[in-house]
């Protein structure tokens, strides 16, 4: 099920940062690389696994801001539970 929803030029180029980063967690990365996958494609959804990350990243004090701009994006292309 796709939200229809892509990753924006903004948070892909940060998606890319994080990646590139050596310092990242592999949480971080793993957000970035779904938020990567869904540039260009509405019918990639996050998998429940990279959402997990992807949160992780979010709730982090430490994490960049690019490797939160792109843990959001993914979380925002991950499918919702309907009835919510």
């Amino acid at each position: 099920m796709s939200k229809k929803e892509t990753t924006g030029r903004a948070a892909a180029s940060a998606a890319a940062r994080t990646l590139s980063n050596p310092k990242a967690s592999a949480a971080a990365k793993s957000a970035a690389g779904s938020a990567l996958t869904q540039r260009g494609s509405p019918k990639e959804v996050t998998s429940a696994a990279a959402a997990s990350k992807a949160a992780k990243v979010l709730s982090s004090a430490t994490a960049s801001k690019a490797a939160k701009s792109a843990a959001g994006s993914a979380l925002t292309q991950r499918p919702g539970k309907r009835g919510r």
